[in-house]
C-alpha cells in the first residue's frame, strides 16, 4: 500500500460502522489499543466517534513479549490485557468498546469479564482501511446471519465434503452457536467487523473425518493461498495426520509441530462464510502487513475450518490456524445450506 494518511471517506466508514452500533451523543466508548495497534485505525476511531459526540477515553497497553516459539497471527486471542484488572474494569464500565488490538478480544480470556459488565465490543479487524471501506456492514446480511444461526442451533449435526476428498462430520450437540454480521447494538455482546459469518465452536470430542485443503484454498495463519493439496485426518477433535508432499504440507506439519501443545491440533470452530461483498480474491490485492484476512473467512459459500482455542471444549491456545476452503457441501442433519460452495436459496 501506499503511505497512510487519513482519508474522510475513511472516517465516513468508522462513522457509519459505529452508527449501526448504535453509538450516540454523549455515551461512553473505550478505545482499546496496543503500542504495535495500525495507528491510522485508532485515528480514523477516534475521530468517527468526535463526529458522532461520543466520549471517548484510550485504553492503550503495551505489546507483549513474545512468548511463542513461532510467529503468532490472526488468532482472535489477543494477550495484550495479560488480566490487568484496571484495565478490564475500565473497559467493562464503558457501553462501547471498540476493539483495535492487534489480534483482537473474540477469544481473549479477559472477554467474558469485560462483557459481564454490560459493555457491547466491536472488534475492528486489523485491515488496512482500504478493505474495511469496501466491507462497511449493510444491514441487509444480519437476518441472513440470523436464520443462518437459528438453523445451525437446531441441528445436530453437520457433514462437510468436497469434490477433493472431504468426508467430515461434525456433532453440535453442546455446541456453541454464534454468528457476525459487522456490528452489534446488544449490551453483552461481541461483534467484528468485517462480518458475515456463523460458526460452532463444538464440544469436545465431536469432530471426526478427513479434510482435504485444495488449491486456491487459504492458510490464514500463513496469509497465503494453496498452491498443492493437504489433507487432514481428524480423531476425537485432533488433527492426527498431515498429508501431503508440497511446500503448503511442509509449513503446515512444521507449524504444528512447533507448538508442542495438543490443543493447537484440535478444532476451533467450523462454519459457513455469508458475505456476498468479500472477496475470495482480495488476498491477492494486498501486501500481507495490510491484511488480516477476515474477509476471507467470510466470503460467502465458503467452509470455515479452524484450529485452536475453543472455549466451548475448554481448550486455550495460541496456536491456531483458520482455513477457508472453496467447493465443499455443508450440509445440517441432511440438508444442504452451502452446495459446491454455493449458499442454498
Amino acid at each position: 500500500m501506499r503511505p497512510d494518511r487519513i482519508e474522510s471517506k475513511w472516517i465516513d466508514a468508522f462513522t457509519r460502522v459505529f452508527e449501526l452500533c448504535a453509538v450516540g451523543r454523549g455515551d461512553a466508548v473505550a478505545l482499546l489499543s496496543e503500542t504495535q495497534s495500525r495507528a491510522l485505525n485508532v485515528q480514523l476511531a477516534e475521530l468517527a466517534l468526535g463526529r458522532l459526540g461520543a466520549r471517548w477515553f484510550h485504553v492503550v497497553l503495551p505489546t507483549p513479549t513474545q512468548s511463542a516459539p513461532v510467529p503468532v497471527r490472526s488468532t482472535g486471542a489477543s494477550n495484550a490485557l495479560q488480566g490487568l484488572e484496571p484495565a478490564i474494569a475500565a473497559l467493562r464500565s464503558a457501553a462501547v468498546v471498540v476493539d483495535l488490538t492487534c489480534e483482537g478480544l473474540l477469544h481473549a480470556p479477559e472477554l467474558p469479564a469485560i462483557l459481564g459488565g454490560g459493555a457491547r465490543v466491536l472488534m475492528v479487524s486489523d485491515e488496512h482501511p482500504d478493505a474495511l471501506e469496501r466491507l462497511v456492514p449493510d444491514p441487509a446480511l444480519e437476518p441472513v446471519v440470523k436464520a443462518a444461526i437459528k438453523r445451525l442451533k437446531s441441528a445436530g449435526r453437520m457433514t462437510v465434503t468436497s469434490k477433493a476428498g472431504t468426508d467430515l462430520a461434525v456433532d453440535l450437540r453442546g455446541a456453541r452457536v454464534g454468528g457476525v454480521w459487522g456490528y452489534t447494538t446488544k449490551p453483552g455482546t461481541v461483534a467484528h467487523w468485517p462480518g458475515g459469518l456463523c460458526l460452532a465452536f463444538p464440544a469436545a470430542g465431536a469432530v471426526s473425518g478427513r479434510l482435504v485443503l485444495a488449491p486456491g484454498d487459504v492458510n490464514l495463519t500463513f496469509k497465503r493461498y494453496l498452491e498443492t493439496p493437504v489433507a487432514f485426518d481428524i480423531a476425537d477433535d485432533r488433527v492426527v495426520r498431515v498429508e501431503g508432499t508440497g511446500l503448503d504440507a511442509e509449513l503446515t506439519r512444521a507449524y504444528f509441530a512447533a507448538w508442542k501443545d495438543p490443543a493447537a491440533y484440535a478444532v476451533s470452530h467450523v462454519g459457513w462464510g455469508l458475505n456476498p461483498a468479500a472477496r475470495w480474491e482480495a488476498l491477492a490485492m494486498y501486501d500481507k502487513n495490510d491484511f488480516n484476512g477476515t474477509e476471507l473467512r467470510a466470503f460467502a459459500g465458503n467452509f470455515l475450518y479452524s484450529t485452536g482455542a475453543n472455549e466451548t471444549a475448554g481448550r486455550h491456545t495460541l496456536g491456531h490456524f483458520d482455513l477457508p476452503m472453496r467447493g465443499c457441501t455443508v450440509a445440517l442433519d441432511g440438508t444442504p445450506v452451502v452446495a459446491d460452495g454455493e449458499l442454498v436459496p
